[in-house]
């Protein structure tokens, strides 16, 4: 079946993209690993935010393609449950929300830094875990949620609270095209695809099917890949040059670098491919070292991902207030805890206890 007939509307496609490249491998490697945990994307409007996103959906076999809006409810993203049905037929009755329409494709969340903490929470966990459990009133449904989440932000609009950002896997900063010749072959692409799409979609459809195939290949390989002592020494080096909290950063960066090598086809993980993620991974959780004045310069600053932001972690914390203004977060999530296993590409059977609540 070609792209025309199995997409009616068009969408521009992945490998048409000009100007793009950091945009492209962090989506690429989101997509054959969604338990990296997402992208995160920053920059001013007009940058092809939103065009990325749609296009790397037209990869994916589902090929969904789902927006969260600003105004959606806690029930719209995760689904609802209908007790009545369940007291009287002893049977769960789940109403699938948006994390169910966006399995197997990309959930994209634009201006993410304006939604409720609360809500952003819940992403972040069914993007690193790839499910999603609705319980009320001691009723629960769990179901798959793998997709690649992509949520966009424009920092003059605010900011994410630092514990949030670190819970996105990968970050890319966009920036305006200030150079002649790359903004006319961005002009005269969407000018041809605005023209034609269909034929535009043909002329690129050989490249879109081997790039797909590359993602499937590039999935199927990731467990036969392992990481050596030196790419972990390396992935190490790297966060305590950039003065990360936590052990975040260590798993993303590795998880990152082998989606990175069965991308490429490469038999073994290797430093060089840790290098080359390292940008991308660190760009918003960059800090400055005590003995270091920030914005000193580090080892992985200026790879992929552009370079480093201070208010990635010197955001205020804007209009949603601190941890203490968000009880219901607090007492009925595990805020912030880390997947035991990168599990997002995995299936699920049956229902999954709930954890135990924090107190």
């Amino acid at each position: 079946m070609s792209m025309r007939e199995a997409r009616p509307r068009a969408a521009f496609p992945f490998t048409a993209l000009v100007g793009q490249a950091p945009l492209q491998r962090a989506l690429l490697l989101a997509a054959i690993d969604p338990a990296i945990g997402g992208v995160l994307v920053s920059g001013p409007r007009g940058t092809a935010k939103s065009t990325a996103a749609h296009a790397l959906a037209a990869l994916l076999p589902d090929g969904a393609f789902v927006t969260l809006p600003l105004g959606a409810s806690e029930e719209k993203l995760i689904g609802s449950l209908d007790l009545e049905a369940a007291l009287r037929e002893s049977a769960v009755r789940f109403s699938p929300g948006l994390l169910a329409r966006a399995h197997g494709g990309v959930l994209y969340v634009d201006d993410v830094n304006l939604l409720p903490d609360t809500l952003v929470d819940v992403l972040l966990d069914a993007a690193a875990s790839g499910v999603n459990t609705v319980e009320r009133d001691g009723v629960s449904h769990t179901h798959e949620a793998r997709f690649v989440l992509v949520g966009t932000m424009n920092s003059e609009e605010g900011e994410l609270r630092p514990q949030l950002l670190d819970r996105f896997g990968l970050m890319v900063e966009v920036s305006n095209a200030f150079e002649v010749a790359e903004r006319q072959r961005i002009v005269k692409a969407r000018l041809a695809f605005d023209a034609d799409p269909l034929a535009f979609c043909a002329a690129h459809e050989a490249a879109q099917r081997d790039l797909a195939r590359r993602i499937a290949a590039a999935r199927s390989a990731l467990d036969g890949l392992a990481w050596s002592d030196a790419v972990h020494e390396c992935a190490a080096r790297l966060c305590v040059e950039a003065a990360v909290d936590g052990m975040r950063a260590d798993l993303v960066m590795l998880r990152a670098a082998r989606a990175l090598a069965a991308f490429e086809g490469a038999p073994q993980v290797t430093p060089a491919h840790v290098d080359q993620v390292a940008g991308a991974v660190l760009a918003h959780r960059r800090s400055a070292m005590p003995d270091q004045p920030p914005g000193s310069g580090q080892r992985g600053q200026d790879t992929e991902g552009g370079a480093p932001r201070e208010s990635a972690q010197t955001s205020s914390e804007g209009s949603n207030g601190t941890a203490a203004d968000e009880p219901q977060s607090a007492a009925n999530s595990d805020w912030g805890a880390l997947p035991p296993e990168p599990v997002a590409a995995r299936h699920v059977k049956g229902v999954i206890p709930l954890p135990a609540k924090k107190r």
